[in-house]
């Protein structure tokens, strides 16, 4: 096990190799484990990522920047920055874990990670550690949306309708597979104003809705891009959205179809008028 080229990655050398040792040391592999520099290491890390978003957005209020610090540090998030650091070829676990495939857990190198910023503010104060938070986390701000990042896409397609004046998206169930214990759901979602028609799927309700909003979000932005508003209204048009294998008819602003294959018919010729008859009832005379 190459530690040096572990601090390498991290661009930090420890002073105190024990430090690093029991970062990387898992509970099932010793009494002496990380669990308490984790815990240390992620008050750590939410300050100096609590303090670059603070830094960096300010123009972005309290809730929005809490919403990004949760997607920043939450497990997913660290489990890529490990990833990206390899620290799973570092990790010392029990049998046990070893044969479970404990060393691809994310959350046994969300959890490292975490170790290891603790150990790095035990060994070298807290400006150690926020240097190599910065490190981590700068190249990700540098490529990331803050309006969107953290917001599921049930969020996104509703503002989104609503910046443009839309009426919200309705989901319904409209199939459910599998047995009762890993059952898979089926989601409509429309948005009747765009003539919107997609279909998601996910092991819950709410992953099959997440599915379709994130397709249904996409075919909104496409359409209205390549059909604005004022566009629709002057010239009506249809157009035929094949998702998932399903063909979806697209209204014009009036909310009525129109099949564009369709001829046009000539309206039929107006019957001629004849002229009526008055007749009038004859009177005999006495």
């Amino acid at each position: 096990m190459n530690l040096q080229l572990l601090q390498t990655r991290l661009g930090y050398t420890f002073q105190d190799a024990g430090l690093l040792q029991q970062a990387l040391t898992h509970r099932s592999h010793s009494s002496l484990h990380n669990e308490r520099l984790e815990f240390l290491g992620d008050s750590i890390l939410n300050c100096v990522v609590a303090s670059v978003l603070y830094e960096r957005f300010a123009a972005i209020d309290e809730g929005d920047l809490s919403r990004l610090r949760a997607n920043l540090v939450k497990q997913q998030s660290l489990y890529e920055i490990a990833q990206k650091l390899e620290l799973s070829q570092f990790l010392r676990l029990g049998e046990g874990e070893l044969k479970s495939g404990g060393f691809r857990r994310p959350s046994i190198l969300a959890d490292t990670l975490e170790a290891l910023l603790g150990a790095i503010f035990l060994d070298a104060g807290f400006d150690a550690a926020r240097d190599v938070i910065r490190a981590f986390y700068i190249p990700i701000l540098d490529s990331v949306d803050p309006r969107t990042l953290g917001k599921d896409a049930k969020t996104l397609l509703q503002e989104f309708l609503q910046s443009k004046k839309i009426a919200l998206p309705t989901y319904n169930v409209v199939a459910t597979h599998g047995a009762a214990h890993s059952q898979e759901f089926e989601i409509e979602c429309l948005v009747p104003k765009l003539g919107i028609q997609v279909y998601g799927r996910g092991g819950s309700r709410r992953a099959g809705e997440q599915a379709a909003a994130k397709l249904a979000l996409e075919v909104a932005e496409q359409a209205l891009v390549k059909a604005p508003a004022g566009a629709r209204k002057t010239k009506p048009r249809a157009a035929q959205l094949k998702l998932a294998g399903i063909a979806t008819i697209q209204s014009d602003g009036d909310g009525e179809a129109h099949d564009e294959a369709a001829p046009a018919k000539a309206p039929a010729p107006a019957a001629e008028a004849k002229p009526s008859k008055l007749t009038r009832p004859e009177t005999k005379l006495a």
